[in-house]
């Protein structure tokens, strides 16, 4: 009996993947994605000159099946997007990154992580219903657990890349600042120490130096340039560093003791954390002496009285 629940479970399993085939075909119609009116507007609205029809047919780098997937894919990510909510703060983790603020973009990987997650539950749902003929109830809530997983997964690795990026560019930070405070030393300006730093440099904090002179050369004034470069990242140091700059160019402060003395602070807050997480690591080295070792010293010692005690009685 159990085999024949098991056979029906994936009965009812592939029912279920079938009608959800058959719902995608039927979305995926012609008739059923037409175009909105931001779509039929756009060709007229458009500042651009429209490409030509030859260059138009000419075949893409893009397969059949992401052209079908492609409205899908755009749904589910305006849906997740309007569920977590947050656009601001992935912009601003995205930029933290160094990746692009495509929010539409991220959102369109969270539906994939949790496409992924989804069949990850799915077979082990599976397994689970062939094995041990397991109700349905219990692998809907799994595959549905898998989902979230996989979609609040991607929010969280956004966030660690933002966290890895910035202690890069945290320990970077004091050797750039005293190769700039040495170029200024020289006799260059802060724009041609800028330029200096970023041709010799390598590092997440050179590429946003170098996006910091290109804006620069760009029609932006440097303040203007530096201040976004504080704004793309969430370091406090930085931070400083910027708003040092802007005060020494406004005041004409002498600009290589002002980077000098940001690298000192730098180092020093470096020094700091250093001892603190030092200090959490030594506490918590302490959990498996107490917990663990102390335990068995203290029935080591304790046992063979125990056992001499139980002998003479």
């Amino acid at each position: 009996m159990s085999g024949v629940g098991g056979w029906s479970m994936a009965g009812a399993a592939a029912g279920a993947l079938f009608s959800v085939g058959v719902i995608l075909i039927v979305r995926g119609v012609p008739v059923n994605r037409r175009p909105g009116l931001d779509a039929r507007l756009a060709p007229y609205l458009r500042d651009t000159i429209a490409p030509s029809r030859l260059l138009a047919s000419m075949p893409r780098n893009q397969t059949r099946l992401s052209t079908l997937l492609a409205p899908l894919m755009g749904d589910l990510a305006r849906r997740v997007d309007r569920i977590m909510g947050g656009s601001a703060s992935v912009r601003r983790r995205l930029q933290r990154a160094g990746l692009p603020p495509d929010v539409e973009g991220f959102r369109g990987e969270q539906v994939v992580w949790g496409a992924l997650g989804g069949a990850v539950g799915s077979a082990l749902g599976l397994l689970a219903i062939l094995a041990r003929g397991a109700s349905v109830m219990p692998v809907v809530l799994l595959v549905v657990a898998s989902v979230l997983l996989g979609v609040i997964g991607r929010d969280q690795w956004l966030s660690r890349q933002a966290r890895l990026r910035e202690q890069l560019m945290l320990a970077e930070f004091p050797t750039v600042a005293e190769l700039l405070a040495l170029a200024v030393s020289a006799g260059e300006g802060a724009t041609g120490a800028l330029d200096r730093v970023c041709r010799l440099s390598r590092g997440e904090l050179s590429i946003e130096l170098g996006r910091c002179l290109a804006d620069a050369r760009a029609g932006a004034n440097l303040p203007t340039a530096l201040q976004g470069l504080a704004d793309r990242t969430g370091l406090v140091s930085l931070t400083r560093f910027v708003d040092g700059m802007v005060i020494a160019a406004e005041r004409g402060t002498p600009l290589a003791e002002v980077l000098r003395a940001q690298a000192q602070d730098v180092r020093e807050a470096g020094r700091r954390a250093v001892m603190e997480a030092g200090g959490r690591k030594e506490i918590a080295m302490m959990i498996p002496v107490v917990f663990l070792v102390l335990p068995v010293t203290v029935l080591f010692a304790v046992f063979p009285g125990f056992a001499f005690l139980r002998l003479t009685m």
